[in-house]
């Protein structure tokens, strides 16, 4: 019972942190003519419900493209449908067609804040709960300061409540799906991956994990009957559940042409904004986008991205492990986040969710990433006005990782994950035994120059030729740190052993 006494109050304290960033401002408001992403979400409310499908992805008089045009896959228009009839019942000035446009109100910012709010009550954290209690070998305790933890890692809070972003919502199903995987449930697992492609393009870069996890899964089973009936069942679970999806656009070519046209942006370039990946953070010395056709572009960025992800894919195939799939799924996102084509700041959180499924096995390389991907939206929620709900949410989410996990004590070689790395290394260079204070210091010097860079930022104007100086350097110093931490999670991949299996589990 006091066990779940306590859930309950971390539940709350985590509902009370989402609702008063939510006080605060948003992305565009009160700036006239475009807005920002909050009028994106309420105009595709208003565009799915006055339009019929066929038109929802289609340039008209009646839905300009380049006002903030439906460029996420149907899941995510059915989501805003939704939303749209809620919102048609309690004020249908909300959602009217064109007069509505830049709308803002307290009672409609009430109830798009409400929105999410249900959403994470209903998907987010119940999948947090469920995937804390399944950990294995860690104390009651630990269970539910791991839920805390991740219930107050403050990107998403930020993105979600503070910024706003409807699809992050679906990106929850995240959890669901390798908890399908997990635990066995695939009907639900891939289930879950299909809501997840379906709502966020990008996630796709997840079916290559999922496609070794049934290939483990069907290998350990040697009745040839069971992994018949079940590669079945699963090819037609994602088969009808994309089928069901995109059944209204598939009535005619062109309507399939243009959906799939939105959701390749390619027209976009290899980036904009600023976004703290590889090509955004080379172009400060070599100007690839003025360079290079697109086309090239494409091909190159396909090439890079596959060959960072190729590794950990190939070790998993050949010595499946339950924490090569964790960290195997931190590796792709990372892959795809860093060296993928058109990424945006906000991809980084489909990285942060599958760091935060490993949180409480290295507990001090996790907070330290989720500390930097908050950092690397910094030009983001700074835009938004959201910079004392950036430091609050952020040392709140750091205390609670410090006092929970004693993260300055896991920096031994067996709790950063790497004593078969730094076994092997020793056999060429017997005096390698700083690998856990080289880390410290890497860390110390990252949250400094993170600190550091911050102030600068906010109290600081840029010199005049260079006004965007300051945005470029947090995402550089972000890449960098991004870079290093695909490096990390590739040596754990690598030197994975049979005997640090044995040594060590968490599931």
């Amino acid at each position: 019972m006091e066990k779940w006494n306590l859930m309950a109050v971390v539940v709350l304290l985590g509902l009370t942190v989402r609702w008063t960033v939510s006080l605060n401002s948003y992305s565009g408001a009160g700036k006239p003519p475009m807005f920002g992403d909050y009028e994106a979400q309420r105009h595709w409310q208003e565009i799915t419900f006055n339009l019929p499908v066929k038109q929802w992805y289609f340039n008209s008089s009646d839905n300009n493209l380049q006002y903030w045009g439906l460029d996420y896959p149907p899941l995510t228009a059915y989501h805003s449908l939704l939303c749209a009839y809620v919102a048609k019942f309690i004020n249908p000035d909300w959602i009217a067609l064109h007069s509505s446009r830049g709308y803002e109100s307290q009672a409609h910012k009430l109830f798009m804040r409400t929105t999410v709010l249900i959403a994470d009550l209903l998907i987010y954290i119940p999948a947090v709960i469920l995937y804390c209690c399944c950990l294995k070998e860690i104390s009651t305790k630990k269970k539910i300061a791991n839920v805390l933890c991740i219930l107050l890692y403050p990107g998403l809070i930020l993105i979600d409540y503070g910024h706003f972003q409807y699809p992050l919502l679906t990106v929850y199903f995240e959890i669901w799906a390798y908890l399908g995987t997990k635990c066995g449930w695939w009907l639900w697992g891939f289930l879950s991956f299909c809501v997840l492609g379906n709502s966020v393009f990008s996630s796709m870069i997840f079916s290559l994990y999922f496609f070794l996890s049934l290939l483990d899964r069907s290998f350990k089973k040697k009745v040839w009957g069971y992994q018949f009936v079940l590669l079945i069942k699963l090819s037609c679970t994602v088969v009808a559940s994309f089928i069901l999806c995109w059944l209204p656009f598939f009535t005619e070519r062109e309507q399939t042409l243009q959906v799939l046209r939105r959701l390749f942006p390619v027209d976009r370039g290899l980036f904009e904004d600023k976004v703290a990946n590889i090509w955004c953070s080379f172009s400060i010395f070599l100007k690839i986008k003025d360079i290079l056709p697109r086309h090239i572009q494409i091909i190159i960025s396909f090439c890079f991205t596959f060959l960072s992800l190729l590794p950990a894919c190939i070790k998993l195939t050949l010595k499946p492990s339950p924490r090569g799939f964790r960290f195997t799924l931190v590796s792709c996102a990372l892959s795809f986040f860093l060296f993928s084509f058109q990424v945006h700041e906000k991809s980084i959180l489909l990285v942060s969710l599958p760091v935060c499924l490993v949180l409480s096995e290295i507990p001090f390389m996790s907070t330290w990433f989720l500390l930097v991907s908050t950092f690397s939206m910094l030009p983001l929620l700074l835009k938004d006005e959201l910079l004392i709900p950036s430091v609050v949410t952020t040392m709140a989410f750091f205390i609670a990782c410090a006092t929970s996990f004693s993260i300055f004590e896991k920096t031994s070689e067996e709790e950063l994950q790497l004593k078969s790395f730094s076994i092997s290394v020793r056999k060429y260079l017997p005096c390698f035994t700083f690998l856990p204070r080289i880390i410290q210091y890497l860390f110390l010097t990252s949250v400094i120059t993170m600190v550091l860079l911050t102030l600068i930022t906010v109290t600081l104007e840029p010199p005049q030729k260079l006004p965007d100086l300051f945005s470029v350097l947090v995402c550089f110093l972000s890449c960098l740190n991004f870079l290093f931490f695909l490096v990390y999670f590739n040596i754990i991949i690598m030197w994975d052993s049979k005997n640090g299996r044995n040594q060590k589990k968490t599931n």
